[in-house]
């Protein structure tokens, strides 16, 4: 059996992320289209990287019909110019599909089976919506099973909203508005921007247009602005749009290798592998399931909460950051905390996701040399958590 081996991430780059339905940005867009527009740009930025050197293209998607099906990874990966003998597959872990897909193709790297691989995802909520063409077993309700607020995420964040009174809706809607502020000012900073890969679009009724800027960010959010907004997931609630991601598409992807044969390739290694963990959690509280896949994925790195120097938190809703925070004794502002903003701003397009989280770490830490560790974790649906732990190569 072969030594395992040091796993490093590349480079990562993602579309910009556009809000779905009839005047999104990508409402005539294919969603494969938005995967192999990824995979070119990772090429094209990575010139000394020969196509043929690629052992594997991972791609994730929710929804797995349609332009997100035919084995997205494979099909992506010819329609890109990839070498026909390049493989690839799809993968689904829901929002952590792309984080998934990372990991899986990290452990082939580790084990000898690939040298260099392409992990991504991608999620065209507005061609899919969320839970189309899903059959739930019945079993499910009937045996109680899960709660039926389990299969409504909305609904699992107004429950942990009910299991920790301390995260109020003043609470949550603060650090939605800290969310939008950071990525109004990674913006202005040029941070975001140069991961960004503009993707061409069009429109019967306007012609032909350039995505270039995430189109869900809303600049200028106020408390007062969220105050009053709609909770439709339950009356009198606290979950509202102001501090919950939104329902968006986009594509993701990222360029993992061996440390030595990036090293031999001429690819500069961003952030080295530590460890990762996936937990499962009680599927009304999805929202927690961060807590113990970074428990672990800590054990497992002989770490501590307290080694960790910057954070990239998916946001999903704001009260599931906040009750994560809250078990790790961290403050709702701290500033290793999304300090780019996070998916309140940018949108969250389901499978996509992970690797955005972890693109953002990695321009976080190339900022930060003095930081050594990083983790990247999101909530996932049907409770569950996943957790990459990170070393900086800064």
């Amino acid at each position: 059996m072969p030594a395992s081996r040091e796993v490093v991430f590349v480079d990562g780059v993602r579309t910009p992320f556009g809000k779905s339905g009839p005047k999104g940005l990508y409402a005539e867009t294919r969603a494969d289209d938005l995967v192999v527009r990824v995979i070119r740009e990772l090429l094209r930025r990575n010139p000394s990287l020969p196509p043929e050197r690629v052992d594997e293209v991972a791609v994730a998607a929710t929804t797995q019909i349609g332009d997100q099906g035919l084995t997205i990874g494979r099909s992506a990966a010819i329609l890109a110019g990839l070498p026909k003998t390049v493989p690839g597959y799809a993968i689904d872990r829901m929002c952590a599909g792309a984080m998934t897909a990372v990991t899986t193709v990290a452990g082939g790297i580790s084990f000898g089976a690939y040298d260099v691989a392409i992990a991504g995802g991608v999620e065209h909520m507005g061609r899919h919506p969320m839970g189309e063409g899903v059959d739930p077993n019945p079993r499910f309700l009937s045996e109680k099973l899960v709660d039926g607020s389990a299969l409504v995420m909305g609904m699992t964040a107004e429950n942990l909203h009910d299991r920790y009174p301390a995260i109020t809706k003043e609470r949550a809607d603060a650090y939605a508005v800290l969310s939008q502020e950071r990525a109004a000012k990674a913006y202005a900073d040029g941070v975001i921007q140069p991961d960004l890969v503009p993707m061409a679009t069009r429109k019967a009724a306007e012609g032909w247009g350039l995505a270039t800027a995430d189109e869900a960010m809303r600049p200028g959010t106020s408390m007062e602005g969220l105050r009053n907004l709609k909770t439709p997931f339950r009356p009198h609630g606290n979950v509202t749009a102001g501090n919950a991601s939104g329902i968006n598409d986009g594509a993701t992807g990222c360029i993992v290798a061996a440390e030595d044969v990036a090293a031999e390739l001429g690819l500069t290694g961003r952030m080295r592998l530590v460890s990762y963990a996936f937990a499962g959690v009680d599927p009304e509280l999805m929202g927690v399931g961060p807590i113990p896949s970074t428990e672990r994925a800590l054990r497992l790195a002989g770490l501590s909460i307290g080694d960790i120097g910057l954070f990239e938190i998916n946001e999903a809703f704001a009260v599931q950051v906040l009750a994560f925070l809250d078990h790790f004794g961290i403050a709702d502002d701290d500033p290793r905390v999304n300090p780019y903003g996070g998916a309140i701003a940018y949108g969250h397009p389901l499978a996509s996701s992970g690797v955005r989280l972890m693109t953002q770490l990695s321009r976080s830490m190339a900022e930060h040399p003095e930081v050594r560790y990083g983790i990247t974790t999101m909530c996932v649906g049907l409770g569950m958590g996943g957790t990459v732990i990170w070393e900086n190569l800064a």
